[in-house]
């Protein structure tokens, strides 16, 4: 069976399946840790500790997992905002992190980012018109008039009326920031976009709204997103397939429906255990984690996952193995060295327990 590390990418691609717009391969981000006055190093924390993922063009990849998985710092790995301690970046192609100076500027012109705080992502001092247009002189797309004019198609294009380019930051809600962010994050017209959290601060019916623009957006300018996510109702709207991150490893990978009817990982059934269902007459069966997550700076032997891992068969050679990234299903991998409990088996227990598998959350339409 190939993992999707191997030199293939995914398992369902055939002669026919465009070929992966972005590849990485073994990514690996430990941030050093010092003491003392001479700062000797004396550790590292493993934020991103070897992960292998493909984004193919016009897809939505999502990376999902708790807080201080390492999803972020994936992210901005990718794009070389912080640096990658080791792995292997290719976008269409390039070696991104054989990159630098004035390359590896017209590289990010494909590769852009939207940040998950629309509050503090903006420029305070600047205008909006300002925030938009910098990127299209950056780059010499457009200048002038011609600035001004592509400036107020973005603005419109994202749902905010051309006269809000002389007005500041400060002046506009937490959504039309985010909107803001996005019509920047177009304005050089790329390809691939990393979005970081885009709607974990914003309100629900905001959020919605928000969600239904990148999908737009994505459509009209076949777009690639890499959508960075902890709240799995709105990933399971969005996404094409899901990789689930915990403790800077991918746990799980798999097609989006595949992965919330069917979960493999202990992990992952615990994370869609706890999605809430939007009928109070439903009883679920929640699937309670021991323990907290390990820190990333002294990670378990073995599988990292292993001392809150509920599997029954779970014995030492979880302990000593570091599973690597099988395919347990067709198109659907898993890291566990133990045969996991299939997806019926799952669904089966939820129904014991007087429940069923996760239904699709649907967010609401943008409001008129």
């Amino acid at each position: 069976m190939t993992a999707p590390n191997a030199e293939t990418v995914r398992p369902d691609q055939d002669a026919r399946s465009p070929a992966p717009l972005l590849t990485v391969r073994d990514l690996v981000k430990h941030f050093p840790i010092t003491r003392g006055v001479f700062r000797r190093h004396v550790g590292a924390v493993r934020a991103v500790d070897g992960i292998s993922l493909d984004v193919f063009p016009g897809e939505t990849l999502a990376l999902v997992g708790e807080s201080g998985c390492g999803k972020t710092t994936a992210g901005r790995s990718i794009l070389r905002l912080i640096e990658p301690t080791a792995g292997d970046i290719r976008f269409d192609g390039v070696d991104v992190r054989a990159l630098g100076g004035e390359a590896l500027r017209r590289l990010r012109r494909q590769m852009q980012i939207i940040f998950q705080d629309p509050f503090s992502s903006l420029n305070p001092r600047m205008t909006v018109g300002a925030i938009v247009r910098e990127g299209l002189t950056i780059h010499k797309l457009a200048e002038g008039q011609a600035a001004n004019a592509r400036v107020h198609e973005l603005l419109d294009e994202v749902g905010l009326r051309a006269d809000v380019a002389s007005r500041y930051p400060h002046e506009f809600s937490g959504g039309q920031r985010q909107r803001i962010g996005i019509a920047r994050a177009l304005a050089v017209e790329p390809r691939f976009i990393v979005c970081d959290e885009p709607v974990s601060a914003l309100d629900v019916s905001v959020q919605a709204q928000v969600i239904n623009l990148l999908e737009d957006l994505q459509r009209q300018h076949r777009l690639a997103y890499l959508f960075i996510a902890h709240d799995l109702s709105v990933v399971e709207h969005i996404s094409d397939r899901v990789a689930v991150m915990y403790l800077g490893h991918i746990v799980e990978l798999a097609d989006a429906v595949a992965l919330y009817r069917e979960p493999i990982m202990p992990y992952t059934q615990a994370l869609l255990s706890a999605v809430p269902v939007p009928d109070p007459t439903r009883e679920r069966q929640r699937i309670i984690l021991s323990g907290d997550v390990p820190s990333p700076a002294n990670p378990p032997t073995g599988c990292p996952f292993h001392p809150r891992c509920p599997h029954p068969r779970k014995d030492e050679a979880c302990t000593r193995l570091v599973p690597p990234l099988e395919e347990k299903a067709p198109g659907h991998f898993a890291a566990c060295i133990k045969q996991p409990p299939t997806a019926v088996s799952w669904a089966e227990q939820q129904a014991a327990g007087g429940t069923s598998p996760p239904e699709r959350v649907m967010l609401a339409s943008p409001a008129a």
